[in-house]
C-alpha cells in the first residue's frame, strides 16, 4: 500500500515560521522539463540567506513586503546542522552538513540568488516550512537546484508525498551519484573509520506481506558482515531518508559471515534482532500508479561516514 511518513526536525533556532501565500490566480508553470510535465504553481524571489543544504530563505516577489520565507527544498534530505548562520564560520554539523550549505550557496550564487519556486500544490509543508522545487537561471536555462544537490552528493534523495514530480529524476541523480561515490557515497570522506575494510552492507525489506501497519516487524533493515571477523557496531546507525535513525547499543556485533537486523516494530531484542519501537512503518513502497517511486535504507558509522546503501528500487 501506498504511504509515506515524513517526519523533519525543525530548527527552532531559526524561528522559520513564514510561509508563502498562493495568490488567487496563482501563475503555473511545467514542473519540469520535457513532455507529459504535470502543471506547477511558480512564484519567483531572492534568496537572503541559506540556513542549511535544503532549506532557503527568501523575499518573495509580487508580495508587497520583505519578509523573509522560509522554503524547504522538494526531493532532498541533507546532513543535520546543530548551528545556524549566515557567516559560514559560525556554523556546526555532522559530517556532510556544512558542505551541503556551501554547495547550495555556490549554486544559488551562480544564479544571482533569483530564485524560481514551484510546487504541484500551493499548501504543502514540511513543518512550518513551504515545500517547493527550487531553479535559478544559469546562461539563460532554469537549472533544478536540487538535483544538482543530489547528482553531487551533497544531500539523499527524499519523496515528498504529494510533491512526486521531480520523483524519478532525482532517484536517477541519487543511483548515479552513488555509482560514482560522490559526495556522501564516498565511505571514508569523513576520514578512515572503523571496520573500513568489513565490507558490511545494508539492506532493507519496505513492504513486508500483508498490510504494512500491520506487520511493522515485516518492515526491517539487515547489516550483513560478508568477512571472516566480528564486526562492533555500537554506535552505527540505520536511517530512511527521513531524519528518524536507530542507533546500535554497546555491545552490539555482527558475527563473521552473519548479519544483524533492525525491525521496525516493537520486540524484545536479542543479539541478532533489534526493535525500533516506531508504531508506523517508514519505508515508502515503490508504486508508480500511485506517484511512488522508492525510497532507501541507510548504514553509517559514528563520525558519520555513510558506509553503505540500499537505494530502491
Amino acid at each position: 500500500m501506498f504511504r509515506r511518513l515524513v517526519t523533519l526536525a525543525t530548527a527552532a533556532t531559526l524561528s522559520l515560521t513564514a510561509g508563502l501565500a498562493a495568490p488567487a490566480e496563482a501563475a503555473t508553470t511545467a514542473c519540469r522539463p520535457g513532455a507529459g510535465s504535470p502543471r506547477c504553481q511558480v512564484w519567483t524571489g531572492t534568496v537572503d540567506w541559506v540556513p542549511d543544504g535544503d532549506t532557503i530563505r527568501v523575499d518573495l516577489a509580487g508580495d508587497g513586503t520583505k519578509k523573509l520565507v522560509s522554503v524547504r527544498i522538494i526531493g532532498l534530505q541533507a546532513m543535520e546542522q546543530t548551528r545556524y548562520s549566515p557567516k559560514p564560520q559560525r556554523r556546526k554539523g555532522d559530517c556532510h552538513a556544512l558542505a551541503a550549505t556551501a554547495r547550495l550557496e555556490r549554486i544559488l550564487k551562480a544564479g544571482g540568488n533569483k530564485v524560481r519556486l514551484t510546487s504541484l500544490d500551493a499548501s504543502s509543508k514540511s513543518g512550518d516550512r513551504d515545500l517547493r522545487s527550487v531553479a535559478v537561471k544559469i546562461n539563460g536555462t532554469w537549472q533544478d537546484v536540487g538535483r544538482q544537490m543530489v547528482r553531487g552528493g551533497y544531500a539523499l534523495w527524499l519523496p515528498f508525498p504529494g510533491e512526486w514530480a521531480w520523483d524519478d529524476a532525482y532517484h536517477v541523480a541519487a543511483r548515479q551519484a552513488a555509482a560514482e561515490r560522490r559526495g556522501l557515497y564516498d565511505t571514508d570522506s569523513c576520514g578512515a573509520g572503523p571496520a573500513q575494510d568489513s565490507g558490511l552492507t545494508v539492506t532493507v525489506n519496505p513492504d513486508p506481506d500483508g498490510a504494512d501497519e500491520q506487520n511493522l516487524n515485516g518492515e526491517w533493515f539487515q547489516v550483513h558482515n560478508p568477512s571472516a571477523a566480528p564486526v562492533p557496531i555500537a554506535g552505527w546507525w540505520v536511517r530512511d531518508t527521513g531524519l528518524r535513525r536507530y542507533t546500535f547499543q554497546a555491545g552490539t556485533v555482527v558475527p563473521a559471515g552473519g548479519d544483524v537486523y533492525v525491525h521496525v516494530g516493537k520486540g524484545t531484542d536479542t543479539a541478532d534482532h533489534k526493535h525500533w519501537g516506531l508504531t508506523k512503518p517508514i519505508l515508502s513502497n515503490a508504486d508508480p500508479a500511485r506517484h511512488s517511486v522508492g525510497d532507501g535504507g541507510y548504514l553509517f558509522d559514528p563520525q558519520g561516514d555513510l558506509r553503505n546503501w540500499m537505494i530502491y528500487p
